[in-house]
């Protein structure tokens, strides 16, 4: 297959669009997101990498969504509805947001965003748009699933599909037909918010090319069991007569957790996929590419090894690992992302061939400051070690704050970090991480603005293994300075970067 460039010597910064500042209660596409991209480019940034934008499910996780395919109604910004005449100032000012500015209260999102969201849809002429119909052809494929599910699954009081009569699990035609008779407005409305979620995202993604800003965005290798994309194409999936999942995803022990992960999605029938000509991954790499100049492949790993866990276990501990697709699966979805480029996130517990299948796939793989300090041994991670084709990040998503990791890692870790960077008394710690990051051969360097911050564990994004607590942070309004711009340009600049 051919091989994937070197990206020129850049960086970027890790932002969720959730984590933007807004006055209805969680981040989304309207003007916080244009004053992000403006800072970027003041920040002399090359790109602005995000979290997954699906619809979250139980848990808040971008990597649990209620299809593989759809935007998250929550990004869909309510100020822009209100400059088109779909909603009035007083209809936003009536509903309890929020409590905390740097907080999101998902349950109160779930109970008061969809009625606004319908009084928009009620006085939308969408049906009547040429925009609006030909949005609907060219997504067909998955939007018609993904509607009838929600419209289901709101009948139903957001019960899993698994939940549902059983002729609506199989998907009897008849069965069918009869309970989405009633329901056509409700399919519409779930089809109104796919359209305003795209049409925004394509108004910001084209305002960031014109300011010099690329978009990184990430691809979760796994579907959720409770989406669209398990009911509709149950065949795509290691599922049993019944529907329910065989195996499930995750991750044996590691460093995040002495259980392992249980991620619990359904995982794919590879012998499926090969026979279809991995028809079905085709269509999803499409997709993303639509939204994304770059796509980071989650959990790259799992597509040459996966780990199995038999379902039911309560912890990852016990399973064992297969076989996957490797290299054929690159050769067949590659023509479908265009222009659009990888980044391969081979963390974890790798082994010989998952490293030769990175450097057959040719893209640049991750390093994560904050694995390079072990002090018991010496690491990849450590910059000395780095070739330039590589994505060097202080932390991910799944990190503490460079500022809490000093607080909670092991002590020899951090005195042997102080010692490689040579960080003194007085010296901001965080700044001097992300100094190691822009110096390194690393092609690109990707920072989470918390970093940048200084912020400690409170700006933390995921704690894997936990419930609860994730996905909530945000920046507060006027964070960002021309000063913090500045001063992040000068770093860039200093580095080769900007």
């Amino acid at each position: 297959m051919k091989k994937q460039k070197v990206f020129p010597r850049s960086a970027g910064i890790l932002m969720p669009v959730f984590s933007l500042p807004s006055p209805y209660g969680i981040g989304s596409f309207g003007q916080a997101a244009y004053e992000f991209v403006d800072f970027l480019k003041a920040a002399g940034q090359k790109y602005w990498q995000v979290l997954p934008l699906g619809p979250t499910s139980y848990g808040d996780s971008p990597y649990q969504s209620f299809s593989a395919f759809a935007g998250n109604p929550y990004f869909i910004d309510l100020d822009l509805l209100r400059q088109e005449g779909l909603l009035v100032q007083e209809e936003l000012d009536a509903v309890a947001w929020q409590e905390k500015e740097n907080d999101i209260d998902y349950a109160g999102l779930y109970q008061n965003r969809f009625p606004v969201l319908k009084k928009a849809f009620a006085r939308s002429v969408h049906q009547s748009m040429e925009e609006y119909r030909g949005f609907c052809r060219e997504n067909q494929a998955w939007l018609d699933n993904y509607s009838e599910y929600m419209a289901l699954k709101t009948k139903f009081g957001g019960r899993e599909w698994l939940k549902w009569p059983e002729p609506l699990r199989r998907r009897e035609p008849e069965a069918l037909r009869e309970a989405l008779a009633p329901l056509s407005g409700e399919v519409d409305f779930w089809r109104f918010c796919q359209f305003k979620f795209f049409q925004q995202w394509e108004k910001l993604r084209a305002y960031a090319h014109s300011q010099g800003i690329g978009l990184i965005g990430d691809i979760p290798i796994y579907a959720a069991m409770d989406s669209a994309d398990t009911w509709a194409e149950p065949e795509v999936f290691y599922l049993d007569e019944e529907c329910r999942p065989i195996d499930v995803a995750g991750c044996p022990p590691d460093a995040f957790s002495a259980t392992g992960q249980l991620w619990g999605n359904p995982l794919y029938r590879w012998d499926y996929q090969r026979e279809t000509g991995f028809a079905w991954w085709k269509r999803r790499m499409a997709s993303t590419a639509r939204l994304y100049d770059i796509v980071r492949i989650d959990h790259f790993r799992g597509l040459c090894g996966y780990y199995a866990i038999p379902a039911g276990n309560k912890t990852a501990e016990v399973g064992e690992w297969r076989p996957g697709p490797g290299l054929a699966f690159f050769e067949a979805v590659q023509g479908s992302l265009g222009s659009t480029q990888w980044i391969l996130e081979d963390l974890g517990y790798l082994t010989p061939d998952v490293h030769r299948l990175r450097r057959r796939v040719g893209a640049p793989g991750m390093k994560v400051l904050q694995f390079a300090f072990d002090s018991r041994e010496e690491s990849d991670y450590l910059p000395h070690n780095y070739d330039a084709n590589c994505v060097v990040y202080t932390g991910t998503h799944d990190n503490d704050t460079m500022a809490g990791w000093m607080r909670t890692a092991p002590r020899a870790d951090v005195r042997f970090s102080k010692r490689y960077l040579n960080i003194r008394r007085g010296m901001e710690p965080s700044w001097e991480y992300i100094r190691a990051a822009y110096g390194s051969v690393a092609s690109l360097a990707v920072v989470p603005l918390q970093d940048f911050l200084g912020y400690g564990s409170e700006a933390r994004i995921n704690t894997p293994s936990t419930l609860g607590q994730n996905w909530r942070w945000r920046l507060s309004p006027g964070v960002l300075s021309e000063a913090l711009a500045e001063r992040i340009r000068s770093f860039a600049a200093l580095y080769g970067r900007a």
